[in-house]
């Protein structure tokens, strides 16, 4: 609306909250050259990573269960998938910002004159948390949606977990690079290295999966009575053999 003042970026914002609050200072803000919008996002960016991070984390070693590890060994490309992860806190003490780490999500390419060369093996199509209902501007998804996302890239936290609580970690994901994977899990009470999860029977909180990934899509059709998609072929597609003369 014009004249409305904007809105204030949260600790807690991701990649499209800052360009979108940018965009929103923009407006309200004449005759500011792109040097400056372009130190704003870096200061934004900046600040926001800062506070994910949990800077002034308290050190201290919290004891959890794994109490759901569960990620299919047989897959397919283009076939949607969860990877699904639910820790308890074992302990007395709240733990402050319970988070995970995946590794091999994605790969590393040889492959010459590539911008990117980090490439996935899954998409992730929506992360741990929240989903926001209500983006603050229209534009492009520049982060997968979860609200649980922090300053870096494989790791997900969704906030302070109380004693004998227990928090799940869900990813939809698509496989999208057929052959043999591992995707490596590790469990941390905070973002900054100083609060430590370990298991109760001692050790890290730290596990793996690997994943057979099938090259070709798995056979579906849409269940005419349900509107449904359903696994195989569709069974009205097999027409008679036509009558010799």
């Amino acid at each position: 609306m014009r004249g409305e003042r904007p809105r204030p970026l949260c600790a807690g914002a991701t990649g499209t909250d800052i360009v979108a609050f940018v965009v929103r200072v923009g407006k309200s803000l004449r005759g500011v050259s792109l040097v400056a919008c372009g130190a704003l996002l870096a200061a934004l960016s900046s600040g926001c990573g800062g506070a994910q991070r949990n800077a002034h984390e308290v050190a201290g070693s919290y004891p959890v269960e794994i109490l759901t590890a569960r990620f299919p060994a047989k897959q397919a490309i283009a076939r949607d998938e969860r990877f699904t992860l639910v820790v308890r806190n074992a302990g007395a003490r709240t733990i402050p910002n319970i988070a995970v780490t995946l590794d091999s999500f994605y790969y590393t390419s040889s492959y010459p004159k590539l911008s990117v060369r980090k490439r996935p093996v899954w998409v992730v199509n929506t992360g741990p948390g929240r989903v926001a209902t209500s983006p603050p501007v229209q534009t492009e998804e520049v982060n997968p949606p979860g609200g649980g996302e922090t300053a870096f890239v494989n790791t997900w936290a969704l906030g302070a977990l109380a004693p004998h609580a227990s928090r799940a970690f869900i990813w939809h994901v698509t496989p999208v690079k057929a052959g043999m994977h591992t995707v490596h899990y590790t469990v941390a009470a905070g973002l900054d290295g100083k609060s430590r999860a370990r298991l109760v029977r001692g050790g890290l909180a730290t596990g793996s999966f690997t994943a057979s990934i099938a090259p070709v899509p798995p056979s579906t059709h849409v269940n005419p009575e349900t509107g449904l998609i359903a696994p195989g072929p569709n069974p009205a597609s097999k027409t008679e053999q036509p009558a010799s003369s």
